[in-house]
């Protein structure tokens, strides 16, 4: 089987997205009787280059730079008929405008299955014109991937096209996390070391809601907060968090390399997603907090945010932008360590079961090739 595999980025690129499509790639690529291509953008202005990344044939299309969160590169429609004409099946992850119309412009004969991350939230004007493109990209797709039911539920379109959606959840490779070296990297930047370690990872962009955990924070008891991550919001939720005389309670720890943000997982008390926007569409952290055995504090959203983190059962879920609701349920954890432990052995038994890689691969691999 000759797939294509398609995506706007690719690693060194960091996202939940980039971090699905390079497992995809060198996973679907390693399989016995498969031939696989993948074809993104790069990053910024640039020509087009090949390279073999850990085994994946990777071309990054030239780009003339990135607009409305979107790569504007001609070569990549020239491309995709190309490699297209040599694939059996083009797996497509979107939103991404411009695999859209290159798909409906290329001709291509062959089967087409398209995940489906998210609806496009933020760029409104983009949408006024991308519309009419997505719906025949979606009438033209053989089947539609989406990670929970609640990308289905929670979509603007799918719900029309839910007789062609295949709900196949992402994966972990569970043994790649468990095998790190447990370190204190928490704890050992505690201000007490009697506080509970509340933690959080993600850009701090507008809809992730840590304005929103801020404000809760300042209703919280015997918790410190830990943030790892960056973005545009950054100086804001300092000043916040100083004006409020929280320094002493809140850390912020930048980016974190893979193997330490692991660590922060592993050491974590609480860990907390508390997004505002459907733009989060799954929230792959929860997983990773969950493998480590931790409760999960997510929200009400109309995403597949709440079906990873079952209320009740592996955490706890909040509406969303209700400080005062975020910390009830961060007060409520943090003062009953039994329910934590309830919880977090829940979490782990649900990835092994839900979100094992090898499970997730198999399935993904018989999308592909259905008829």
């Amino acid at each position: 089987m000759r797939i294509l595999e398609v995506n706007k980025a690719y690693y060194p690129h960091i996202g939940g997205i980039e971090t699905l499509v390079r497992q995809y790639s060198e996973e679907l690529g390693a399989m016995d009787g498969v031939q696989l291509r993948t074809l993104v953008c790069r990053e910024g202005r640039g020509r087009t280059v090949r390279e073999e990344m850990n085994g994946v044939d990777l071309t990054r299309a030239g780009s003339l730079g990135t607009y409305f969160s979107c790569p504007l590169s001609f070569s990549f429609f020239r491309l995709f008929r190309k490699m297209a004409k040599n694939a059996d099946v083009v797996h497509m992850n979107v939103p991404f405008p411009l695999a859209d119309l290159a798909l409906l412009l290329s001709g291509f004969k062959g089967r087409v299955v398209v995940s489906w991350h998210s609806d496009v939230v933020k760029q409104k004007k983009l949408l006024f014109f991308y519309k009419p493109i997505m719906k025949r990209m979606l009438r033209r797709a053989d089947c539609i991937i989406t990670a929970t039911e609640g990308h289905i539920n929670g979509s603007d379109y799918l719900p029309e096209f839910r007789s062609k959606c295949k709900v196949i959840p992402y994966g972990l490779n569970i043994d790649d996390y468990l095998s790190i070296e447990r370190k204190p990297f928490l704890t050992k930047r505690l201000r007490s070391k009697d506080n509970i370690k509340v933690f959080f990872t993600g850009r701090l962009v507008y809809y992730k809601g840590v304005d929103v955990l801020l404000k809760a924070f300042t209703m919280v008891r015997g918790c410190e907060l830990f943030i790892a991550g960056t973005g545009e919001m950054e100086s804001e939720l300092k000043s916040f968090a100083r004006d409020n005389g929280m320094t002493d309670r809140v850390h912020f720890l930048g980016f974190l390399p893979d193997e330490q943000l692991k660590q922060a997982f592993a050491d974590c008390d609480i860990f907390v997603l508390p997004s505002v926007q459907k733009s989060e569409a799954f929230g792959i952290v929860q997983q990773e907090a969950m493998v480590y055995g931790k409760p999960v504090i997510n929200t009400k959203l109309p995403s597949g945010v709440p079906y990873v983190s079952i209320h009740g059962v592996t955490g706890l879920t909040v509406p969303p932008s209700d400080p005062k609701a975020l910390a009830f349920a961060i007060n409520r954890l943090a003062s009953d360590e039994e329910l934590r432990a309830s919880f977090g052995r829940n979490a782990a038994k649900r990835v092994e079961i839900n979100y094992s890689e090898g499970m997730v691969i198999r399935e993904l691999y018989q999308a592909l090739r259905s008829r």
